[in-house]
C-alpha cells in the first residue's frame, strides 16, 4: 500500500485489488494544514490509469451483481468491522491531512461506518412494483437494477465520510466503484482499500485512484464504461462533470456549493439560536457545505442576540487540532487561507465592519500552516460580495432584517440552495419558511447536520440527485419495466 521513509508515507493506486504506480511515474506531495510540511506522496494518475480502474470495475461487476444483496451486505459489514478496528489510526491520519479536530475526526470515522451500515440495511428492501395494466390479462413489472460502474469523486472537507457515503449504497445495490479522492486529503480514503481487501471485497469491486480533476477526473467521467458519477465538491467542478458525461448520458448525482442562510426571528429562543449559529459556522473551521454562511437577525432582537453570540465567538480557541481544548484548527491549504484574507479585504472595502478576527492568529505556533481567526463582519448589506460568494471558512457576515418577508427575500437572493437554518417558536413561521425557502434542507431550531435516513439534496446551483435515505439509495439503481401479457 505505502512505504514509510522519514515520516513521509508513499501511496500507490489501488486497482483490481493491487497497489500499482501511475503510468506517468509522477507523484504529488500531500501537506499538513497545520505546518505546510510534506506528510505523504500520492500517485499523479492520468487517463491511462483511469481506463485501467474502470476496466477492472467493469470486469468485476457481473459477478458482484450476481451475489444476493444480503451477501454483499455481509461483506460490507466485515469491511465496517475492519474500519472500526483501525478507527483511531484513521482519525489521526484525518487530522494530519485535513487539519480537523481529533474529536471531529473520530466522529468522521464513526459516520463513515454508519453510512455503510445504513446502506447495508437496504439489502432486503430493494423493492420493485407490480402495477395494474389498462390491458386485460397483463401485468406491469418494474424491476430495480444496479447501474453498473460508478465513479465517486469526493471533497477534501470530510474525505472518509464522503467515501463511505458513496461506497456503501453503490456496492450494496450491486454496482462496482472507482473512488477518486482529492489530492489535498486522499490518505485516509486510500487506507480503506487494504481494509476492504482484508474484509473480502472482491478484486475490482472497489478501486481507489488519485490524480488531477482535469486529467484523471475528466477521464473517469467521460469514459463510456462509466454508468454513474456521484460527486461532492464545488459547483464549477459539478458543471464540468455534467459536460463530461453528456455524450454517454451517465447518471449524475452532484452535491455542490452552498451559501446557507441562518434566520433568527424575534420569537426565537436566543440561547438555542446562539449555540446553533456558532457551531453551524465554525465547525471544521467553517468547511462544511451546510455551514451558516449568512446570519440574518431580526432587528428587534439584534442587540440581545449579538451580545450573547459575540461572547461565545471570542471564547473560541484556535489551536493544535490534536489538543482536546481546541475549538478550531487550520484551513486546509494556503490557497483557501488566501481566499479568507481576500474576502475580508473586499468586505471592508465595500463598507462592512470587522467586529472580530480577520487575520492569522498571533503566536509562534501559528507562523506555519493555514490558520485564520473566527471572523465576524457587521454592518453588512445584502449586495456585498461576502453575502453571495461561498466562503467555506470561518467568516460570518451578520445582517439585520425587519420582517419575515424581507428575510425570505434575502435568503432566496442566492445562486445556491443547499441548506437553511431557522430559529422561531411560531409554527406559522415554520410552515411558511418551509414552503418559501428555496433550498433542499431546512433545520429548525437547531444547527446543521443531516441524518442518514433523511435526504441530502440541493436546489439551484447546489446540485442534482441527492444522497441518503431511500431517495438517495435509489440513485444507485435504475428501473426496468416489463409489460407481461399472459393471454
Amino acid at each position: 500500500m505505502s512505504t514509510n521513509n522519514s515520516n513521509t508515507q508513499h501511496y500507490k493506486l489501488f486497482i483490481n485489488g493491487e497497489w500499482t504506480e501511475a503510468s506517468t511515474g509522477k507523484t504529488v506531495e500531500v501537506l499538513s494544514p497545520s505546518t505546510n510540511e510534506t506528510i505523504a506522496t500520492i500517485q499523479d494518475g492520468d487517463e491511462t490509469d483511469a481506463q485501467r480502474a474502470l476496466e477492472a470495475a467493469n470486469a468485476a461487476q457481473p459477478a458482484w451483481r450476481a451475489l444476493p444483496p444480503r451477501k454483499r451486505a455481509e461483506i460490507l459489514y466485515a469491511f465496517v468491522a475492519e474500519i472500526k478496528a483501525n478507527s483511531e489510526r484513521l482519525a489521526e491520519l484525518l487530522v494530519r491531512e485535513q487539519g480537523k479536530l481529533l474529536k471531529v475526526a473520530r466522529m468522521e470515522v464513526a459516520v463513515t461506518c454508519s453510512f455503510i451500515e445504513y446502506a447495508c440495511e437496504w439489502a432486503r428492501s430493494m423493492d420493485g412494483d407490480l402495477v395494474k395494466s389498462d390491458n386485460p390479462n397483463e401485468h406491469i413489472w418494474i424491476h430495480k437494477n444496479p447501474r453498473g460502474v460508478v465513479v465517486a469523486i469526493t471533497a477534501w472537507n470530510f474525505p472518509l465520510a464522503l467515501a463511505g457515503r458513496k461506497i456503501g449504497p453503490a456496492l450494496v445495490a450491486g454496482n462496482t466503484i472507482v473512488v477518486k479522492p482529492t489530492s489535498e486529503t486522499p490518505l485516509a480514503t486510500l487506507e480503506l482499500a487494504e481494509l476492504a481487501k482484508k474484509a473480502g471485497v472482491p478484486d475490482g469491486v472497489l478501486n481507489i485512484v488519485t490524480g488531477p480533476g482535469r486529467t484523471m477526473g475528466d477521464a473517469l467521467c467521460r469514459n463510456p464504461i462509466t454508468n454513474m458519477v456521484t460527486m461532492t465538491g464545488s459547483t464549477p467542478a459539478g458543471q464540468a462533470i455534467i459536460k463530461a458525461t453528456a455524450d454517454n448520458m451517465a447518471h449524475c448525482q452532484l452535491e455542490l456549493g452552498g451559501k446557507a442562510p441562518f434566520i433568527v426571528l424575534e420569537d426565537a429562543n436566543l440561547d438555542i439560536a446562539v449555540d446553533a449559529a456558532l457551531h453551524s459556522r465554525f465547525d471544521n473551521c467553517g468547511q462544511v457545505c451546510t455551514c451558516n454562511e449568512r446570519l440574518y437577525v431580526q432587528e428587534t432582537i439584534y442587540d440581545a442576540f449579538m451580545e450573547k453570540f459575540m461572547t461565545k465567538v471570542k471564547a473560541l480557541k484556535v489551536g493544535d487540532p490534536m489538543d482536546e481544548s481546541s475549538d478550531m484548527g487550520p484551513k486546509v491549504n494556503a490557497r483557501e487561507l488566501a481566499n479568507m484574507e481576500h474576502l475580508v479585504k473586499v468586505s471592508l472595502e465595500e463598507g462592512a465592519t470587522l467586529a472580530h478576527g480577520g487575520k492569522r492568529p498571533e503566536g509562534a505556533q501559528f507562523e506555519k500552516g493555514n490558520w485564520f481567526e473566527p471572523t465576524i463582519l457587521t454592518e453588512v448589506t445584502q449586495e456585498m460580495t461576502i453575502v453571495h460568494e461561498e466562503t467555506f471558512g470561518p467568516i460570518l457576515p451578520v445582517i439585520k432584517f425587519k420582517t419575515i418577508e424581507e428575510a425570505i427575500g434575502y435568503a432566496n437572493d442566492c445562486d445556491y440552495g443547499l441548506a437553511a437554518m431557522v430559529c422561531t417558536q411560531n409554527m406559522q413561521n415554520i410552515l411558511r419558511l418551509n414552503d418559501e425557502l428555496e433550498c433542499g434542507e431546512i433545520y429548525v431550531n437547531r444547527g446543521h447536520g443531516e441524518q442518514h435516513q433523511g435526504f441530502h439534496n440541493g436546489y439551484k446551483l447546489s446540485g442534482t440527485g441527492g444522497e441518503d435515505g431511500k431517495y438517495g439509495f435509489e440513485q444507485y439503481l435504475e428501473k426496468k419495466t416489463f409489460y407481461v401479457n399472459f393471454n
